[in-house]
């Protein structure tokens, strides 16, 4: 009767621990978008401007890539258009769910403050793009100095323009903090070199990183500014959509739009000649390199991260560092000429 009891209570206390034991392991195992993890793999949630821009689709792309290479469990989320609540109700949602790591390119980074200070709280480590200066973080990595690319602008509008003339800057929102330093430098870079180009009054124009919102504004500056001569946009929407107002007024050759851009957006202006070139870094890698300091974040290897590191990806090879602060050496110049070696 003893021997029976004792061998029902062993039953009973294996199949207990083999319920239990079962469901911890497929918790810990299991990724927050519903992917299973290895053993040794770590959840990082990449959270863009908008999962419908050509940009962020490429950075899917390298956020992919670095899953595959890597074998960590990586995804990409993010509102359907670029709205900063929006962007913010995924934030929050991904931190109710089993993430080690989250990488924001934020809107505003200010309204994108107080989710990522919780995320933080809660032991996510946290890496932005897109927001220099940003506190509530680990790191913010940058394909470049943000003065040297403003300059790097100035320099090309500057060469189209002749080097003289009346010109504008356009950024996505005047809270985007990347995009105001850029053209920040590209103006003090403009009034030490080239005195014969001049700021309108207008200075800067908000465009909402919306193609057709910049292609209307740029035909109101051309009306209400008939000498204007060039562009210098921030967004990847901004030259392009200066660029079609300016064909469409009969302006190609006249007047000039330059900035961020990819080929796949600006590529007929590229061809026009009223977009002769622009400049931009790969979203792909920057989505990789996000995703390496959220690593190195995690497993506490950030001793390393130290000036002329490289993060062995292409453009990172030599990171200058400055507290939180990190950035690359991966400026690109596309024009028509070369317009077909990057797919993006």
């Amino acid at each position: 009767m003893k021997k029976n009891v004792l061998s029902v209570l062993l039953v009973a206390s294996l199949f207990i621990t083999l319920l239990f034991g079962c469901g911890k392991k497929q918790d810990a195992n299991s990724g927050s978008n519903g992917d299973v993890k290895t053993k040794d793999s770590h959840t990082i949630a990449v959270v863009v401007k908008d999962m419908s821009d050509p940009w962020f689709l490429r950075m899917q792309i390298g956020v992919e890539e670095f899953a595959k290479e890597s074998g960590e469990n990586c995804f990409v989320k993010g509102p359907s258009i670029t709205d900063s609540a929006e962007q913010i109700q995924v934030i929050e949602s991904l931190i109710e769910q089993n993430i080690d790591a989250l990488c924001v390119v934020p809107i505003d980074p200010e309204a994108c403050k107080p989710a990522l200070k919780k995320a933080r709280e809660k032991g996510i480590k946290v890496i932005v793009h897109e927001a220099a200066g940003f506190d509530e973080c680990e790191y913010d990595v940058e394909a470049f100095n943000d003065a040297e690319y403003g300059e790097a602008m100035m320099d090309q509008l500057a060469k189209a323009m002749g080097e003289e003339g009346q010109y504008v800057t356009m950024v996505a929102f005047l809270s985007s903090v990347s995009h105001n330093l850029w053209m920040d430098a590209a103006v003090e870079h403009q009034k030490k070199t080239y005195p014969k180009m001049e700021l309108i009054p207008d200075e800067r124009i908000e465009c909402e990183d919306n193609m057709d919102t910049a292609y209307n504004k740029a035909k109101e500056i051309i009306k209400k500014y008939p000498n204007i001569k060039g562009f210098l946009g921030a967004s990847s929407y901004d030259p392009p959509g200066a660029a079609k107002a300016i064909d469409e007024l009969g302006m190609t050759g006249k007047i000039f739009a330059v900035g961020t851009g990819v080929p796949s957006v600006s590529g007929p202006y590229l061809e026009s000649g009223s977009n002769p070139c622009v400049l931009c870094w790969d979203p792909a890698l920057s989505g990789k390199a996000m995703c390496k300091l959220a690593v190195m974040s995690i497993e506490g290897n950030t001793s390393d991260i130290v000036e002329g590191y490289d993060l062995g990806i292409e453009g990172y090879n030599k990171i200058t560092v400055n507290g939180k602060d990190i950035a690359g050496k991966a400026i690109l110049v596309i024009n028509k000429d070369n317009m077909e070696d990057y797919n993006f």
